[in-house]
């Protein structure tokens, strides 16, 4: 007689992630319940399993069943550069668009420590972080005589809106050696690479935060993550590839159009639909594109009405959307970065922090009359970041403010942008992330006609009029 469906959890209070994860292992092997391979088993058993498969064996696979929970705090934006670069990882940070930075809450490098220019750069960020507290009063009070509680507006509600607002604006003269939290979610597999990544980071706080996250994880899965350690391939290629990618010209080289598509798939179209053929129907990839070629335009778009019409707000999209692929070539200020680099499902290369690429200045700026002296800040930020840079580029990138702009190289599928697009375009993302989403959006569109209604946002706005709107200037 068949035995009747269990489902059920394995409790990680009662039992550690090393011993979950052999739980599950086991399962290939024994005709056991869960619960009964888990109960027979011992933190030390589970350690010698561990010991013999997953690092003797390479059976790294077993590792993704221990979940860790991490909390990191006080490390500096720059870090969480790293720390957020692994895909297979859920993060949450400190928002700079919901939560206003002490002032002094910067982090200085060892690097520079009794070095002459330690006192520089300590007395830069400890302006820019006055200077942002200034700007939020300004830009406050000017809101408030500009921007007056509407009627059906609540008084908390009318506050937190001017907070946002200001945040949004002011949130340009933090430097990434700005303080941070960031909470992360990750396997044990995940996590191995996750701290190789840190420990051969150039940084010193970089690879200081890979012995601690290292060290706190040793603490529940102390078998999984005790031979990360630092990878000399990572360090070598950086070693080879930097001086010969820093030309001088390269390294200045500004370029007339932020956003290029450099790369697209021609045939996208075409592949998408001739996959949705594939998966329900019988015949060859072959054969569905050569029906799906010879598809009057109107079939087409009836195809992409069934597959993405009934697309609602929170429904995720068929996979077949992966089957077309883009590159792009994007230069977005470094707020508007931090949020690009949360979107995961896709490659991105972006470029060393600088602060030669020019910033951007946000149109509030100007109105509330902070602009002479955000721009004098600027021009000090650029005239030290070449003192320090020369020194060593590395620690020179903690200085830069979220208002300079930055390259980065995108490669992404449809579905993703599909994603990207609703989410950043929304009337609540940033001002500065919704240009980018919306010109991708018009890139897209062009393209790939037959799903171009799906990639307009449903509301009067283009990444044109955010950028004469919102901006005062953008380089």
């Amino acid at each position: 007689m068949p035995q009747p469906r269990k489902i059920y959890l394995l409790d990680p209070r009662q039992l550690s992630p090393e011993t979950i994860a052999v739980a599950f292992a086991k399962t290939s092997r024994s005709p056991q319940s869960f619960q009964e391979i888990a109960d027979e088993l011992s933190d030390e058993k589970s350690a010698d399993f561990h010991e013999k498969w997953v690092v003797g064996y390479g059976h790294s696979s077993v590792a993704e069943h221990a979940v860790l929970h991490i909390a990191l705090e006080n490390v500096s934006r720059l870090s969480i550069e790293c720390i957020e670069s692994n895909r297979l990882a859920s993060y949450t940070e400190k928002s700079s668009r919901y939560q206003v930075w002490d002032q002094d809450h910067f982090y200085v490098p060892p690097e520079l420590a009794s070095h002459p220019l330690e006192k520089g750069y300590i007395a830069i960020n400890q302006r820019l972080f006055d200077h942002y507290q200034l700007a939020f009063e300004k830009v406050g009070e000017y809101l408030k005589s500009n921007q007056p509680q509407q009627e059906s507006e609540s008084e908390r509600a009318y506050s937190q809106r001017l907070r946002t607002c200001c945040a949004d604006v002011c949130r340009y003269y933090l430097p990434a050696s700005a303080l941070a939290n960031v909470g992360m979610t990750i396997n044990a597999r995940a996590l191995e690479h996750a701290i190789t990544k840190l420990l051969s980071h150039p940084l010193i706080e970089v690879q200081t935060i890979g012995r601690e996250v290292k060290a706190e994880s040793q603490k529940i899965v102390p078998t999984l993550v005790k031979y990360a350690k630092e990878n000399l391939y990572l360090k070598s290629y950086e070693d080879i590839m930097y001086p010969l990618a820093k030309d001088e010209k390269l390294s200045i080289e500004k370029d007339n159009d932020w956003f290029k598509c450099v790369n697209c798939d021609p045939d996208g179209e075409t592949r998408i639909l001739a996959a949705l053929l594939f998966r329900f129907g019988e015949k060859s990839y072959d054969h569905a594109i050569g029906k799906v070629k010879a598809f009057e335009s109107g079939q087409k778009k009836e195809m992409v009405s069934n597959l993405l019409g009934p697309f609602g707000e929170h429904d995720i999209p068929l996979r077949e959307l992966e089957y077309a692929s883009f590159n792009f070539e994007v230069m977005l200020d470094q707020g508007a970065y931090f949020e690009l680099k949360r979107h995961r499902m896709m490659t991105q290369t972006p470029q060393a922090l600088t602060a030669r690429l020019g910033y951007a200045i946000p149109a509030l700026l100007d109105e509330a009359g902070v602009l002479p002296l955000f721009n004098a800040d600027m021009a000090d930020v650029i005239e030290f970041y070449e003192k320090l840079n020369d020194l060593n580029p590395h620690i020179a990138s903690y200085i830069v403010p979220n208002a300079f702009n930055r390259r980065v190289l995108i490669q992404m599928n449809l579905r993703s942008a599909l994603h990207f697009i609703n989410l950043r375009s929304a009337s609540n993302a940033h001002f500065a992330i919704r240009r980018v989403a919306m010109r991708m959006a018009e890139e897209i569109s062009q393209r790939y006609p037959v799903f171009a209604n799906y990639f307009t946002p449903a509301y009067n706005e283009t990444w044109q009029s955010l950028s004469s709107q919102s901006f005062y200037s953008l380089s």
